[in-house]
């Protein structure tokens, strides 16, 4: 029988007796209780924040929020409207736009997608763009050489060859354009002005001459398109047009020039102002009964397709807008005053010294003579100086200064082109003794070449001056052409004096023997009877403010057929060296239209006019 034993029990270590374990914060842990209350805390606070966020979101910042958002998302895209033409008398375009492309490119991200291979990648699109366009490829390559986001690499390029580019080389892009052709290069080019991209309209913007002057009626209404895009606004999302206004395109002009003979005109004064070594010349061609600018040119111009080469001199229209001492061309004001006061008639005999003493100053004719018994008509034909003085004596300042502006001196013709000047006449109530010494013949007063023809068309068209006009008419986008306003005519003086001026003008041109020889010689046309004045002014010496010695404008101003007057030119020369003579262009001029419009031959010569008696 087993008998039985106490329990086995585990001996009690010699070690410290069992540690009690604190309680509260001294074990430096929380209790899992406390814990998860902390966390829930934490958790609502955040919860409270983000309710508070999203409150105002939806609320106070709703609005800007939205905005914020349509504006990357919704673009406006501009519809630029297309830019009217400017057409000759004919209706042919003479300055007209055509589709175009630019091709732009992105070096940097170029450099970034290739790589060490950018180099060589921008040098076979620098190569491959300058075959398909003529461009340099040394420009090329050192536009792409470089870490901008955007170069235009060619600015104008056909749609057809910016296809091929951009085929060949994805790398590149192209830009909708609009290029202003001028077929006929410098023709007209003062006239015509230019007109050049505008990068920040984005479209042709009229920079100068008429391009500039009409621009709000060249340049249309542009209008726009309301899109979605994507991709920080450069891709347009398919189908995602909101609204669209479309662009109007622009009105034409039409002008009264005619292109064959203002080419022509520029041709002949260009040749003649070089062959007389001058330093500038003008020339105006007028329809005799309505004033319209047939040609009107001037030496310096430009090729406005290529306006950076052009220099400011080029970019002038001096024949409207600069003014000059016009000398004994201006004399036909004296001859028409005295005609019309009736204390004249073109057989008149005056006794003409070589000299004449006005106020301080003694005026000389032009060569050296005794007192001669000259004709009114001989006065004219051979520019004395004296007689005119003689002639204007009698008639008095207040008639002259009436004819002066019968004849539209002074003010400006209102022609239609840009900068005209009204030339200077000085005011009626300043004049002083020596100042009815100086304006009969030509000098003290200044006038446009336009100024100038517009006066002998008076006297082209019996009597009744219409003011000079280049723009025909305006033509809608839809076709409707509308006339411009015709200008008020001004009846200077009566028809049958018209007459008797003209041939006091035709003994200008008269190729008689010693006093009996025009100083106009060199402007008859055989098989016509010309009429016109020669004038040689005196350029003011800016060095002492006087009169020079040496330079001079020479002019010449006339009309043929003398008897029923068809065309009217005006014509100045700036300082010429040698041949101080400007009839023998206005023969060529006249020849020229007589050739072309086939202008009949009159079969009598014309008949010769006592100029000096003995």
């Amino acid at each position: 029988m087993r008998t039985a034993t106490a329990p086995r029990t585990r001996p009690k270590s010699r070690s410290s007796p069992p540690v009690r374990r604190p309680r509260g914060r001294a074990s430096g842990r929380l209790d899992p209780n406390r814990r998860l209350v902390a966390g829930r805390l934490i958790m609502v606070a955040l919860l409270v924040l983000t309710g508070v966020k999203l409150v105002s979101v939806q609320t106070v910042q709703s609005g800007q929020l939205r905005a914020d958002g349509d504006k990357q998302r919704v673009t406006r895209l501009p519809l630029p409207a297309e830019r009217g033409s400017i057409l000759d008398r004919a209706g042919t375009p003479i300055a007209f736009s055509v589709q175009a492309e630019a091709l732009v490119a992105n070096p940097y991200l170029i450099s970034r997608n290739q790589g060490a291979n950018a180099i060589t990648r921008k040098t076979e699109i620098a190569i491959g763009v300058a075959q398909l366009t003529g461009a340099d490829a040394n420009q090329l390559y050192a536009s792409l050489n470089t870490d901008k986001h955007y170069v235009i690499l060619v600015p104008l390029v056909e749609p057809a060859v910016a296809r091929s580019v951009t085929e060949q080389f994805p790398e590149i892009g192209q830009e909708d354009r609009e290029s202003r052709q001028y077929p006929g290069g410098s023709l007209a080019a003062n006239i015509l002005g230019a007109a050049t991209w505008n990068m920040d309209q984005h479209k042709l913007h009229g920079v100068v001459g008429l391009e500039a002057a009409e621009e709000s009626l060249l340049a249309g209404t542009d209008g726009y398109r309301v899109v979605d895009t994507a991709e920080g606004g450069n891709t347009v999302i398919p189908g995602s047009e909101r609204a669209e206004k479309a662009a109007v395109p622009g009105s034409s002009l039409q002008l009264t020039l005619d292109s064959d003979l203002q080419y022509t005109v520029q041709q002949q004064l260009a040749a003649y102002v070089s062959q007389h070594g001058a330093k500038d010349g003008s020339a105006v061609v007028l329809d005799a009964a309505t004033g319209e600018v047939r040609a009107l040119a001037t030496n310096a111009t430009f090729d406005p397709r290529d306006l950076a080469a052009a220099s400011s001199n080029q970019l002038g229209n001096p024949a409207v807008t600069t003014p000059f001492e016009p000398g004994s061309v201006n004399k036909i004001i004296t001859m028409a005053a005295a005609l019309d006061s009736g204390l004249d008639n073109p057989m008149t005999v005056r006794d003409v010294p070589d000299s004449i003493k006005i106020a301080d100053r003694t005026i000389h004719d032009a060569w050296n003579h005794p007192t001669q018994r000259f004709t009114l008509t001989g006065i004219l034909a051979r520019s004395s100086n004296v007689g005119t003085l003689m002639t204007a004596q009698q008639i008095g300042p207040d008639r002259f200064w009436t004819m002066l502006n019968k004849m539209g001196l002074g003010k400006r013709t209102g022609v239609g082109l840009p900068g005209e000047s009204a030339g200077r006449v000085p005011a009626r109530d300043t004049w002083s003794g020596s100042t009815f010494g100086n304006l009969p013949i030509g000098q003290g007063l200044s006038m446009t070449v336009l100024q100038l023809a517009g006066m002998y068309q008076s006297v082209a068209n019996d009597g009744l001056r219409v003011p000079p006009r280049i723009i025909q008419a305006t033509i809608d986008p839809d076709g409707t052409k509308h006339p411009a306003p015709r200008p008020e005519p001004v009846r200077v003086v009566s028809a049958q004096i018209a007459q008797q001026l003209r041939q006091m003008l035709v003994a200008v041109t008269q190729n008689g023997k010693g006093v009996q020889r025009g100083t106009g010689v060199d402007a008859a046309v055989p098989g016509y009877q010309i009429a016109g004045k020669t004038g040689t002014a005196q350029q003011v010496n800016p060095a002492c403010g006087c009169y020079s010695a040496s330079n001079y404008w020479i002019t010449f101003a006339g009309m043929f057929p003398a008897q029923f007057p068809r065309y009217v030119v005006a014509i100045m020369l700036d300082a010429p060296t040698h041949g101080q003579n400007a009839s023998a262009l206005f023969h060529q001029i006249a020849s020229t239209l007589a050739q072309r419009d086939q202008i009949p031959v009159d079969p009598n010569p014309p008949p010769m006019q006592p100029l000096v008696l003995p």
